[in-house]
């Protein structure tokens, strides 16, 4: 009876016929040419001056840079009264951002009011948006409790007003509001419509600890920017994402435009 030969042996000599082979092959992708947007970025706080931030966007293979707008005109209207803030860039030493537009000029805002932003620059461009001004949601309770280690855990409590559908950011500081954050997240009252709500962490601190706690109540556009950035950031270089796209608050350009209602906490950790 015949022997049958090895399989490999059949399929070696076809395999280093095609390792020798080049597989390789450079394919040129032709892209669309970049359109550069303007970026806006303007937050209201009460009691702080008018300030703003424009730039424009730059393609993804350029060298990352931040191209300033110095012909942008910039006006924030509120109750029929137009403001515009000249160009001068600055950096605000107590949270270390920029700024390329600004005017000392504070508003007197109340709840419900309703202010309009208008950029427009010498190449045509337009962007413009609104926000509706918020109130504050107090911080009820500030609490922490040490473990044996004498670390100790936070416990940050308000109140949900059960007639709105409502969005906070939370955020926490180490000794100063310039420093990087040790909690910020988002969320939304659509489990806890009504409920108080507490927002803790785990045992990270130590006695002598100062920290800024800061309940900031947000409007449903700025919530999703929110959102669709942190989406965007894990996103990029991560090959098993999907990209994501900036949800934007204005119209005609990239950005937000929105209002900062916030409520603040300065606690030092004791025993």
């Amino acid at each position: 009876m015949k022997s049958l030969r090895p399989l490999y042996t059949w399929l070696l000599p076809l395999l280093l016929l095609l390792s020798s082979c080049d597989l390789e092959q450079d394919v040129d992708v032709k892209l669309p040419p970049h359109e550069s947007q303007l970026v806006v970025e303007c937050y209201l706080e009460p009691g702080k001056p008018l300030r703003a931030v424009v730039l424009e966007s730059v393609s993804y293979f350029n060298e990352p840079e931040l191209p300033l707008v110095p012909d942008a005109e910039v006006i924030i209207t509120h109750k029929g009264r137009a403001i515009k803030l000249p160009f001068s860039p600055v950096q605000n030493k107590e949270t270390g951002k920029y700024y390329t537009h600004r005017k000392s000029e504070k508003l007197n805002l109340q709840p419900g009011d309703v202010v309009t932003l208008e950029v427009k620059d010498g190449k045509g461009r337009r962007v413009t948006g609104s926000t509706t001004i918020l109130g504050q949601v107090p911080i009820e309770a500030v609490e922490w409790k040490f473990n044996e280690k004498n670390k100790a855990y936070l416990l940050t409590s308000f109140q949900d007003d059960p007639n709105a559908a409502n969005f906070y950011r939370y955020m926490v500081h180490r000794d100063s509001l310039s420093n990087s954050s040790d909690r910020d997240f988002v969320s939304n009252d659509r489990l806890t419509n009504g409920k108080r709500v507490s927002y803790g962490s785990g045992y990270d601190y130590e006695e002598g600890d100062t920290l800024i706690i800061s309940l900031f109540h947000l409007e449903q556009q700025y919530y999703d920017f929110l959102g669709s950035v942190s989406d965007a950031r894990n996103a990029n270089g991560n090959p098993f994402a999907q990209p994501s796209r900036i949800m934007s608050s204005v119209k005609g350009g990239i950005g937000i435009f929105t209002n900062l209602s916030y409520n603040r906490r300065t606690v030092v950790i004791t025993k």
